[in-house]
């Protein structure tokens, strides 16, 4: 009995290291994480929150970005499992933030913005992490960064690493996890896509992908849709001005 258990770990074990399960918003920064795992893994899982979110509106546009690569980009479509959605709404219920209320956008007192919602990363990375070890997925990627980024906390190097730590010890377990815009700002994060899918996936981040705070995809720019105003419309327009401006002296 013990060759074949050996054969049956080894079996899963190379599952593991052949698998990732993305988190996945329906943003431009994790959007570019999925195809990131497309392009390196032979099975790529995708998970989704819904925390009562002010933005609502990126879970209809990650159901559209999904669709869209599986009919457009057939290198990736077999590689794309299942999406999974799980039920977060705790934080909601815990904060009253500017992504989980109509609170005002600015600067709290602390220091940071009020979109910070405390412990949303951490929640997921933990959520992540047991449906990963349920599907028998190692890799989890995410698109955290604090290069070009809002000051979260819960976005640093430093609460990634930890994370990674308490979750291997806490589930017995090998994960490990991605986080490939760490280091890049958002001209660099623009590049990363082109040079991922070219023109055909920079225009579905464009098209379909969602990063306003406020949640508004009435109006159309040149980088996409949203408010235009809040911080993280700020951070994707001005670094597609700078991969824009980049690209015309290459």
């Amino acid at each position: 009995m013990e060759p074949a258990w050996n054969e049956i770990l080894r079996a899963m074990s190379d599952l593991r290291s052949k698998s990732a399960l993305v988190l996945f918003s329906g943003g431009q920064d994790s959007a570019t994480c999925l195809a990131w795992a497309l392009a390196r893994y032979d099975h790529v899982e995708t998970v989704g929150f819904v925390y009562g979110q002010r933005h609502i509106v990126e879970m209809d546009c990650r159901r559209r970005v999904l669709a869209h690569l599986r009919a457009h980009f057939p290198k990736w479509a077999d590689r794309l499992g299942a999406d999974h959605v799980l039920d977060a709404g705790v934080l909601g219920q815990i904060s009253q933030t500017a992504l989980t209320s109509d609170a005002e956008i600015r600067m709290a007192e602390n220091g940071l913005p009020t979109t910070f919602v405390p412990g949303r990363n951490i929640l997921f990375l933990t959520l992540a992490a047991a449906l990963g070890y349920r599907r028998s997925i190692r890799h989890i990627v995410l698109g955290v960064c604090e290069t070009d980024y809002s000051g979260y906390p819960d976005c640093r190097d430093d609460t990634v690493k930890a994370m990674q730590v308490a979750l291997n010890l806490g589930l017995d377990a090998r994960f490990v996890l991605r986080t490939p815009l760490m280091w890049l700002d958002k001209a660099a994060t623009w590049g990363l896509t082109e040079t991922l899918g070219g023109a055909a996936l920079i225009d579905l981040i464009i098209e379909e992908t969602h990063s306003c705070y406020r949640g508004d995809r009435s109006q159309r720019h040149d980088w996409g849709y949203g408010c235009g105003s809040c911080p993280a419309c700020d951070l994707r327009s001005s670094g597609f001005a700078a991969y824009q401006a980049k690209a015309k002296t290459s």
